[in-house]
């Protein structure tokens, strides 16, 4: 089945490349050009729309603007994010209000391309896998692909949901940032393994407004990540 791709861009030049490269590609193309034309261009295609490219400086909204508003209404659906401004700051700017990549420009079409590849992936699941791992009034819904606690449904991003979720299979053990990276983002990701801390550190504040929640990701120094109950 063809993938759904919105690219929210205001520049002609890069949108057009866009559009064409992912056409190219068998993807189908919805293309705003500012903030606000994307927002009204999501709301008319909701359920449609498999992934998103985001630019940063959008006129009327911006591209924060943009992600915030989707995100509550999906929390899963894939968000890359475009910055021409190269700072970590703004990077972990858009990965803390709910991206699940970014690039900065100019960029390679090509990485792009394989960014998109990555997420669209589906997860390798083992057929031994249960289908919720629960501790205390903690649940992970494997099918339903959502975190419950206190019978209240917990928003997470799709990145934020599979880096817990490989936590939660392999609990107990401690994974390096590679073995997240391989298994989450995938083998082709060319990004940096500092991402990982990225998401973590945002599931622990997610996790710390949850009273007794029964489990802490530990920071195994020098390797990677553990989950235990607590």
């Amino acid at each position: 089945m063809t993938k759904t791709i919105m690219v929210v861009e205001d520049e002609p030049g890069l949108q057009q490349l866009l559009k064409t490269e992912l056409t190219l590609e068998d993807y189908d193309v919805l293309v705003a050009k500012d903030g606000q034309v994307g927002l009204d261009l999501y709301d008319e295609n909701q359920g449609r729309i498999d992934l998103i490219i985001l630019d940063w400086m959008l006129p009327k909204v911006d591209g924060l603007g943009v992600l915030r508003r989707i995100r509550r209404q999906d929390p899963q659906l894939p968000v890359i994010f475009l910055t021409a401004r190269d700072f970590s700051g703004d990077k972990v700017a858009g990965l803390d209000a709910g991206a699940d990549d970014y690039m900065t420009k100019p960029f390679e079409m090509e990485e792009l391309l394989a960014r998109i590849r990555v997420m669209f992936r589906r997860e390798t699941v083992q057929q031994s896998e249960p289908a919720k791992y629960q501790i205390g009034n903690f649940v992970l819904d494997t099918k339903a692909h959502q975190v419950i606690y206190n019978d209240e449904r917990i928003a997470l991003t799709q990145r934020e949901y599979g880096v817990l979720r490989l936590l939660f299979s392999k609990q107990g053990e401690t994974l390096t940032r590679d073995e997240i990276l391989d298994a989450v983002w995938g083998t082709e990701f060319v990004g940096q393994t500092n991402i990982v801390d990225v998401y973590v550190r945002q599931l622990r504040n997610k996790i710390k407004q949850l009273p007794d929640v029964g489990f802490e990701i530990q920071t195994v120094r020098g390797i990677g990540y553990t989950l235990i109950e607590a």
